[in-house]
């Protein structure tokens, strides 16, 4: 059996630098993950925060024998995150790619796809393997069944399914946030930063619906795909992403590991997941090919 690679995604969030260190810190030293993105996906204002952080983090992930993937705006929006996206783009590094405009300044070298880019066929994906895609991480709402039907097409790249956290589900050009403290979107505050894992936004039922985080919308719940390594690999599925949040992350990876490996069953893995602090009731909807909200269930 060929066991499901772990791979910890990018952060979403506006966490404060020292909180930064501390998590990715822990992360090097305990998380049975293979690979770690850094780096801001969401929102281009936010990086003077965290820039300063990102070369210990990166040193202290590569000592503990992760493999760092610098993740790209997902989108850019002005000259000066442009710049930097193309910045990020000729390091020696892998990089994320979450916005189309980046293919030119990484073409021809080795490149992951983040979920914000379309990738809902096999020749698109055949496209982006051409231009040095390696890993291809589809949009959150694809089934299993879609993925697995570009994956056979596509047998030189790897397969990563989101598998672990709040959905990403769109970007806006207004901020959420600042608009519900009655500020301006370029004067923001960084309200965003008070919600660790974005804010949740109820129906008028009072059922949680979606979740805010600056300009992006997340889903309410938290997506958490389980399954077994042969299933997925058989699938064309090689790797699983889980999403950061602020829970125990090192237990997440902890769970997961076991299953991703064949030596822990899937129901396992879910009640333990389940009995854990987080943001949402797990989901896997999507997954299966249904509404994304629908509770994780046992695989068919």
């Amino acid at each position: 059996m060929q066991p499901v690679a772990l791979t910890l995604g990018p952060l979403f969030f506006h966490w404060p630098a020292e909180k930064l260190k501390s998590f990715y810190f822990r992360i090097a030293d305990e998380a049975p993950v293979q690979r770690v993105h850094v780096g801001e996906v969401v929102c281009g204002k936010r990086m003077p925060f965290s820039d300063p952080a990102w070369p210990d983090i990166i040193e202290r992930l590569e000592r503990g024998g992760k493999e760092v993937v610098l993740s790209t705006l997902a989108a850019p929006a002005t000259t000066r995150e442009r710049r930097a996206v193309q910045e990020l783009c000729t390091d020696e590094r892998l990089v994320e790619v979450n916005d189309i405009t980046a293919i030119p300044a990484r073409s021809g070298r080795a490149f992951v796809t983040g979920p914000f880019l379309n990738v809902y066929n096999e020749a698109t994906a055949r496209f982006l393997i051409r231009h040095g895609a390696t890993t291809i991480c589809p949009p959150v709402e694809l089934s299993l069944a879609t993925v697995s039907t570009i994956a056979a097409a596509c047998p030189e790249a790897d397969f990563e399914m989101f598998a672990f956290g709040r959905l990403p589900l769109a970007l806006s050009g207004r901020c959420y946030h600042a608009r519900l403290h009655g500020l301006h979107k370029d004067s923001c505050q960084f309200t965003c930063e008070k919600d660790p894992d974005g804010l949740v936004v109820d129906t008028l039922d009072d059922q949680a619906f979606l979740a805010i985080n600056g300009v992006q919308t997340l889903s309410a719940q938290v997506h958490a795909v389980v399954d077994n390594a042969d299933r997925l690999t058989g699938h064309g599925v090689r790797r699983l992403r889980l999403s950061p949040h602020d829970c125990d992350m090192v237990e997440v990876a902890k769970i997961y590991q076991p299953v991703a490996e064949g030596k822990s069953t899937p129901d396992e893995a879910r009640f333990l997941l389940s009995c854990m602090n987080l943001p949402g009731i797990l989901v896997d909807g999507y997954y299966r090919g249904e509404a994304g909200a629908s509770r994780a269930t046992a695989a068919e």
